[in-house]
């Protein structure tokens, strides 16, 4: 069977350079891939990397000025440090009624204001029963999320009930704050029109370009083009700049990782169902059933 080698048949040949990296970000280069391969894995990174985050929220009291509903919902975007969620279970798969440890990991906070003063209540408060998972804080000086504020006789208890999940069920999720690719920082493409003031100069028109808009971030990274060079109408993109900012629930070199984990795992169970059973000809999608009837299907 003959595959496209312009498109998922070159996923394998791809080729990754970090450009930079820290705690809260990584830059890399994705190369020699096709632009539906780049945005897969973009879209991967944001909404199937699984991490932990508070699913159930149980108050005991809560006679703050915020609704339970209010802090609930605050809660499940408190970001929690991920990396034991590959040891967690989806909750649909354990075989416990509600939640247990093999599918969840507790928090609880208690806090009472007995002062006249306004007293701070944030993740810093919160305690957690398992270690491996707790609130993410940038460092030791960092006071955590702010959650609620409690006056002289206020008071806030809950326990939570931190899951497994991925963001295609719920954002709270999503391991990234952004995930963002550029490619063709010199519009070699012409994919972008650059819109200029309107002003009469007679200057050619990639003149008033590069004078009214900047160069990319990514710029440096390739040659820039004669203004008087020629354009290929059949050229494609094959060369991805991405930037992945993390929640802090895991690192971004670890998203990453994941992320191209999933994305070869899902290439490589679309060719493997493509070729066992189903064959590809010029104008239909012929799959052949286990009683060797064909069932064809036919693009109108």
């Amino acid at each position: 069977m003959d595959i496209d080698h312009n498109g998922i048949g070159s996923f394998a040949k791809s080729k990754i350079k970090i450009t930079a990296a820290d705690s809260d970000a990584i830059h890399f280069t994705l190369s020699d891939v096709d632009l539906s391969i780049a945005n897969s894995l973009r879209r991967i990174m944001i909404a199937e990397v699984p991490t932990i985050a508070i699913d159930l929220v149980e108050f005991n009291e809560n006679s703050s000025v915020l609704a339970d509903e209010f802090i609930a919902h605050r809660m499940g975007l408190v970001p929690l440090i991920s990396d034991h969620a590959k040891r967690l279970q989806y909750s649909n798969d354990c075989n416990c009624l509600n939640f247990c440890d093999n599918c969840s990991v507790t928090l609880t906070l208690d806090a009472s204001c007995t002062t006249d003063t306004t007293m701070p209540v944030t993740t810093r408060q919160l305690q957690s029963n398992n270690d491996n998972v707790q609130p993410y804080f940038r460092d030791g000086a960092d006071p955590g999320i702010l959650l609620v504020k409690l006056r002289k006789g206020q008071s806030l208890s809950m326990r939570c009930i931190a899951k497994k999940g991925i963001a295609k069920n719920h954002a709270k999720w999503s391991p990234v704050t952004a995930v963002a690719f550029e490619y063709d920082p010199h519009n070699r493409l012409r994919h972008t029109v650059y819109w200029i003031e309107n002003t009469v100069t007679g200057k050619p028109r990639w003149q008033e370009i590069e004078e009214q808009w900047p160069d990319s971030y990514y710029a440096d990274q390739e040659d820039k083009p004669a203004p008087d060079g020629t354009f290929d109408y059949e050229a494609e993109p094959r060369t991805f700049y991405f930037q992945v900012e993390s929640s802090g629930a895991l690192a971004p070199g670890e998203i990453v990782h994941q992320g191209l984990e999933k994305l070869a795992a899902k290439v490589g169970g679309l060719l493997g169902c493509v070729r066992e059973g189903y064959v590809w000809t010029e104008d239909e999608l012929r799959y052949e059933s286990e009683d060797k009837h064909p069932v064809e299907y036919r693009e109108d």
